[in-house]
């Protein structure tokens, strides 16, 4: 499932938790100027929010500026939550998790249901590789607590191979794909 969290930190959590829920920020906002900051990624509806600029034009009358920031994955997103340079953000299922069993103090306010299709593990096209289990002693290049971190871990289990048994690169999703083009990884 896709989550969308806020920090409990915000001193804009009230006007959040109204926007998520779709419900009207209290008039003592117009009154001064205010920013959402909006972290997202490259795919999901706050794309098509940023995009269609809904979100900007509903809130500029209450005094709300909307202030977006492109992150190039979960966990680099969460971190920025974290720290508190953002104070909304919609990531998959797994990288909270890992956010939170490192410490992060996070906030689930809706979620999406479940893409799986959206995600697979990939192998050059001329490559001999042909199964999950061909991955013992290869290089997998991935980003380090991911939503594609726990589809290697569960792919794996399931076909019988320790995660120690392959060699893990971990790498932001652009350098993951230049490693990849390059043949620096297999998978």
């Amino acid at each position: 499932m896709k989550l969308r969290i806020v920090s409990p930190f915000s001193t804009r959590l009230g006007l959040v938790l109204g926007l998520a829920l779709g419900l009207a920020a209290g008039p003592a906002l117009a009154q001064t100027r205010s920013e959402l900051r909006i972290g997202y990624q490259k795919y999901g509806t706050l794309t098509i929010l940023k995009a269609r600029g809904d979100l900007e034009k509903r809130l500029a009358p209450q005094g709300v500026d909307v202030k977006w920031t492109e992150f190039p994955a979960g966990p680099q997103l969460l971190e920025g939550l974290n720290v508190g340079s953002i104070d909304f953000g919609t990531v998959g299922e797994a990288p909270p998790i890992f956010a939170q069993a490192a410490g992060a103090d996070l906030v689930y306010v809706a979620n999406q249901p479940p893409a799986p299709a959206g995600e697979a593990i990939v192998v050059g096209k001329d490559s001999p590789i042909r199964s999950v289990a061909e991955l013992k002693g290869k290089k997998v290049a991935l980003n380090k607590g991911s939503n594609v971190h726990y589809l290697l871990v569960k792919a794996l289990e399931k076909a019988g191979v320790k995660y120690g048994e392959i060699q893990t690169v971990f790498l932001a999703p652009a350098d993951a794909r230049a490693a990849f083009e390059r043949g620096s990884v297999d998978a």
